[in-house]
């Protein structure tokens, strides 16, 4: 885990705390990326609607947690396009205990299946390899954070974050340039 990713994990759930939002840094970030990496990034703020809808009970974000937002979010497409695998988890240090640090990756896993099915609800266009990886996504975000603190533990939690991550890059990478479904409209016929 790079020290940028711990620090942003701290301050972003500052933040959240003193905006009285529920979820955690990792939530956030999770929920993010999964809108992100299932399609193309569109030219309206959508997006940030639909975490409004998610993470703050339909209520607008303040003009502050807007601006983190969407720097959280240019910073995420920037990470997820580079060639370099620049990508990272926003995740508590490694300093952290290992039952926080598999809390929170599950909670990413989770956040990031929700945001990622609010535009991905048909994977039939998707790779077999990313319908496996999505699959494991789904195994991974019901992981008990009940382990051990052992050497072997903290590179079982090391590998599985990277794969977590890895999945993220693919995902984009198969996805983030297809443009999300449009919603239908409300518009009832009589």
């Amino acid at each position: 885990m790079s020290e940028t990713s711990a620090q942003t994990f701290e301050q972003l759930n500052r933040q959240l705390q003193e905006e009285n939002i529920i979820l955690s840094a990792a939530e956030v970030h999770g929920m993010l990326t999964g809108l992100i990496a299932s399609s193309a990034p569109s030219k309206e703020r959508e997006w940030l609607a639909a975490m409004a809808d998610l993470a703050n009970e339909g209520q607008k974000f303040s003009d502050s947690m807007i601006n983190t937002l969407e720097v959280l979010q240019q910073q995420t497409i920037v990470d997820l396009a580079s060639h370099d695998l620049d990508f990272q988890l926003i995740l508590p240090s490694d300093d952290e205990p290992l039952s926080d640090r598999l809390t929170a990756l599950t909670e990413w896993a989770q956040c990031f299946l929700v945001g990622f099915g609010i535009h991905q609800q048909n994977l039939a266009k998707a790779s077999d390899d990313l319908k496996e990886a999505i699959q494991d996504l789904a195994e991974i975000a019901r992981l008990s954070s009940e382990v051990a603190t052992g050497e072997d533990d903290e590179r079982a939690y090391y590998e599985v974050s990277e794969y977590v991550r890895i999945t993220a890059i693919m995902c984009f990478n198969e996805l983030g340039s297809t443009p999300a479904p449009s919603v239908p409209s409300n518009s009832t016929l009589h």
